[in-house]
């Protein structure tokens, strides 16, 4: 089970692993969305996803893609604010999904919360992209032709988001069960 026990203690300890983990997490996303990657092949809505069922804390969840995306968006350059608004709005809904999926660890249920948040991910950021960039006819041929336009990339998102999701919650398991598979490997 990967997820985090709501019976585990809420001590200074465990605040403090849960704030690495979240400064961990956003290095991820930050160094991911900076260096040469295929468009939309990124771990942020993993990452948020895995704060909110990882963390013992789970409110520090959104911190994680809001952070991410504020952080390196300094490195990138501006971008149109509404734009950008409804982007880190849209990445951060896995955080959310994640606290409230928290009762189903499995990894099916995983996969079938995150593949929603991607579709959701997209049809979000590119109306937004549609509304505020000036780039289409604001009408429903425009509409159109703007998620037209960004289907290559639905593709990159739904497997980049499955990608780093079975990356993060595959290292979670690995983490929390290498004593005993060390001992069977003896």
């Amino acid at each position: 089970m990967l997820a985090k026990s709501p019976k585990t203690a809420r001590t200074p300890s465990a605040l403090w692993m849960d704030l690495a983990l979240v400064a961990f997490l956003v290095g991820l996303d930050v160094v991911a969305r900076i260096v040469p990657h295929h468009p939309g092949f990124l771990p942020v809505a993993a990452s948020a996803l895995f704060a909110g069922r990882m963390l013992r804390f789970p409110g520090l969840a959104p911190v994680v893609p809001v952070a991410a995306m504020v952080l390196s968006a300094l490195a990138l350059g501006p971008d149109d604010w509404r734009i950008s608004l409804v982007v880190t709005f849209a990445i951060s809904l896995p955080a959310v999904v994640g606290i409230v999926s928290r009762r189903w660890p499995s990894i099916a249920a995983t996969a079938a919360v995150m593949v929603p948040c991607s579709l959701a991910f997209f049809a979000l950021s590119n109306f937004a992209v549609w509304a505020f960039s000036g780039m289409y006819s604001l009408d429903f041929a425009g509409l159109t032709q703007c998620y037209v336009a960004a289907l290559p990339f639905l593709q990159n998102t739904v497997a980049g988001d499955l990608f780093w999701t079975a990356v993060l919650f595959g290292g979670a398991w690995v983490i929390q069960n290498g004593a005993m598979l060390a001992g069977r490997a003896r």
